[in-house]
């Protein structure tokens, strides 16, 4: 370890996170344990307080031994350096306000709540007016291999979800360099289903989801803006979401026009996005498919570019783990470049195979 890691490593960041009986909070809490600068000092369970963390996810039982879930505790949050949020939609724009009233400074939300910038599209896609739209402005967009420089020092982050990360991360090189058309994007993306959350649904059984693939979402999933917002340049995307029956992971295919006059290539685009991501630690550009058992456990997205000479699309793919690159581990790397820490702190980049 170097000098200057010893300075950024001396002082200990307390972090509590608040809904960490959840998919999201259990792999924050994973990812937690071989943080060196990071501290759990509160793990709130809602219904799952006083429940032992070992007896709701066994595999954490070595890191956190007889520890138990907390009790939501305002002001106990408030009190560390840094909070997580691992709430279903719509909790957190009731509690950032609380939060922030009680002294809290650095606040990485992994809902939605908090990512969209006009508050006018929460009652059209997710059926509700925002009940803290004062705040929306004040939130930056967690993804840092885009929106690095607006992190660094941001107190109030919004991360963005799994279906959301693999399709910007694919179709950014290409919609920020103006080689396709931003009109007329399509996302086809299917998910594992952890994606769904914990709590039990009648969608998600095993007997509903095992032998079946499925889309829904039919053209009005919620991350449709989202993902347009993101790319920016007016982009106008057609988004369909899939369950896979899968524990985890992240498959997105998508398709773009080329602008008129243009001749990509294959080479051509893979080339691009290559430079595109040049020293990123969590972005593989490869002629390889990706796939989702690749990027498992992993804070890596892989993607790959096509040119279909014969129809004329431009071919644009992304995996990653939905939890880690997609959720917690997403949120975790905005906080290293929230706190000033290496980015890659605590994060794997390569996953688990078989």
């Amino acid at each position: 370890m170097t000098m200057q890691d010893d300075v950024l490593f001396s002082a200990v960041h307390s972090v509590a996170i608040i809904g960490a009986s959840g998919y999201t909070g259990a792999e924050l809490l994973r990812l937690l344990l071989g943080h060196r600068a990071f501290e759990v000092v509160l793990a709130t369970g809602d219904s799952q307080a006083g429940v032992p963390i070992a007896e709701l996810y066994p595999s954490l039982a070595a890191g956190y031994g007889d520890r138990r879930f907390d009790e939501v505790d305002v002001a106990a949050a408030a009190a560390a350096d840094l909070v997580f949020l691992g709430l279903p939609h719509g909790a957190s724009q009731r509690l950032v306000p609380e939060l922030r009233a009680a002294g809290a400074r650095r606040i990485v939300d992994l809902a939605a709540d908090f990512r969209l910038r006009d508050a006018s599209l929460y009652p059209t896609w997710y059926g509700e007016e925002h009940h803290a739209p004062d705040l929306l402005g004040s939130f930056v967009y967690g993804l840092p291999e885009l929106f690095r420089e607006e992190i660094a020092g941001a107190e109030l982050v919004a991360a963005p979800g799994c279906y959301v990360t693999t399709a910007v991360l694919a179709l950014a090189p290409l919609v920020r360099a103006g080689l396709v058309e931003a009109t007329g994007l399509v996302v086809d993306a299917a998910s594992g289903v952890s994606g769904a959350g914990r709590p039990p649904k009648p969608t998600t059984t095993f007997c509903a989801v095992d032998e079946d693939f499925t889309a829904y979402g039919l053209l009005n999933h919620r991350h449709t803006p989202e993902i347009e917002q993101a790319l920016g340049g007016g982009s106008q995307v057609l988004f369909t979401p899939h369950l896979a029956p899968m524990n985890r992971g992240i498959l997105a295919t998508c398709y773009a026009r080329p602008v008129p006059g243009s001749a990509p290539t294959t080479a051509g685009l893979l080339a691009h996005g290559r430079e595109f991501y040049a020293g990123e630690p969590f972005v593989v550009v490869d002629e390889r498919s990706p796939s989702t058992k690749a990027t498992l456990g992993s804070n890596s997205v892989h993607l790959t570019y096509r040119v279909d000479e014969r129809t004329g699309w431009v071919i644009a793919i992304g995996a990653l783990d939905n939890l880690t690159k997609g959720a917690s581990g997403q949120a975790l790397q905005a906080a290293n470049v929230m706190c000033g820490l290496e980015e890659t702190t605590g994060l794997p980049i390569v996953g688990v195979y078989p």
